[in-house]
């Protein structure tokens, strides 16, 4: 059964540095793509940060917010799996739940599948 663990988060000051992980365990054929969603207090949960596996070949594609672009970098280590969401110069408004979320395939020739990690707090704040 696959599972995503996510570890990182907490509280920080306005201007500091947070770092997430999130590793997929279990029965993990491939990784189409991993990322981040966030939900603010009393909001939906929106788009923070992917990276998609280049298809033959091709290199991996970001997408990361215009919110959090030149303040956030997403990253992953292909041969141990885990993805890592870097977030710098943080301000009250990223205060949030971070949700790692991934479509992963569990074997061969078979579809992604998405999967959702348990989403540690995040809180910026003096």
């Amino acid at each position: 059964q696959v599972r995503l663990v996510e570890s990182g988060g907490g509280l920080v000051q306005p201007g500091g540095s947070l770092r997430l992980s999130c590793e997929a365990s279990g029965n993990v054929f491939s990784i189409n793509r991993i990322g981040w969603y966030r939900q603010p207090p009393g909001k939906e949960r929106e788009l923070v940060a992917t990276i998609t596996t280049g298809s033959g070949g091709a290199t991996d594609s970001t997408n990361i917010a215009d919110s959090v672009k030149v303040r956030f970098t997403i990253s992953r280590d292909i041969v141990k799996r885990p993805a890592q969401l870097h977030m710098n110069s943080l301000n009250p408004e990223d205060t949030a739940v971070y949700y790692c979320n991934a479509y992963i395939i569990e074997r061969r020739l078979g579809h992604p599948r998405p999967f959702w990690g348990q989403g540690p707090q995040v809180t910026v704040s003096s």
